[in-house]
């Protein structure tokens, strides 16, 4: 025979039960990993990870500071002793959107490098991305309105 009170415990039982199988349906969006690179062309890569979504596509900003340096490489492939190298700065974006599956997102998304628009080598000379350097790297689930920060990614290409 059940008594109004052992009733109520099983019920009280069952609900706390339900609830703890449904507490990872209910996550918050949140970025589980996010790394960076620099790619052979000097994009800057972010790779990420975020879990706690629902259904729908996903959308995303990718932001970082960015600094180039540009240089004239001879046809020996050197890079002669002259001030014919330059630095850059400035901001550099991309962005996409991403299907959503199992509440989860596994994407890359790539930005810049900055271009060099008033550098030009002299005669036999060719203009090459010497080295590259990304910080500040911000990646935004503007869906979801969360961000989360990335590491620092930089490479040398040439030594100059």
């Amino acid at each position: 025979m059940r008594t109004p009170l052992r009733l109520s415990l099983l019920a009280a039982a069952l609900s706390v039960t339900a609830l703890a199988f449904a507490a990872p349906a209910l996550a918050a969006p949140h970025f589980q990993s996010a790394s960076s690179s620099v790619n052979n062309a000097g994009a800057l890569v972010v790779n990420f990870d975020e879990r706690g979504l629902g259904n729908d596509n996903v959308t995303y900003a990718l932001t970082a500071d960015a600094t180039a340096l540009y240089a004239c490489i001879n046809r020996g492939g050197k890079n002669p002793e002259a001030a014919n190298k330059q630095s850059f700065e400035g901001q550099v974006s991309g962005g996409g959107s991403f299907e959503v599956k199992n509440g989860r997102v596994v994407a890359s998304l790539t930005a810049g490098p900055l271009l060099a628009p008033q550098f030009t080598c002299p005669s036999g000379q060719n203009r090459v991305l010497a080295a590259v350097t990304y910080t500040n790297i911000v990646l935004t689930d503007t869906t979801n309105n969360v961000s989360t920060t990335v590491p620092n990614a930089s490479r040398t290409f040439i030594a100059v």
